[in-house]
């Protein structure tokens, strides 16, 4: 039983190691479960499926529009801007990292 719980346990601490090590360096300290929260607070998927139907996810699609970690912060930040959010600069990193992990999925 020790040799089963100490394998799951290296097991585990490998699966982390990887997952953790996907993320791009820009988005290395981002949280996660803010970011996932100003969405859902800024009615973001609401305004994008007003700007191209269906269930929004559609915005995320077009192809060579957003094709860098760079570009899809800045992305983030322009609708920011744009719409008068308020965001600081690690919230909109937070809402990019959700993004990219969700939709993008940039190296």
């Amino acid at each position: 039983m020790k040799l089963h719980t100490s394998l799951l346990l290296a097991c585990t601490a490998s699966f982390f190691t990887v997952c953790v090590q996907a993320q791009p360096a820009i988005f290395k300290d981002a949280d996660y479960k803010l970011g996932e929260k100003l969405i859902a607070d800024n009615h973001c998927v609401a305004c994008h499926v007003g700007k191209v139907g269906g269930d929004g996810s559609a915005i995320y699609k077009p192809q060579g529009r957003i094709n860098s970690t760079a570009l899809l912060r800045g992305m983030v930040e322009q609708c920011n801007t744009e719409l008068n959010l308020g965001m600081f600069p690690e919230e909109v990193n937070s809402v990019a990292a959700v993004l990219n992990r969700n939709h993008y999925k940039f190296k």
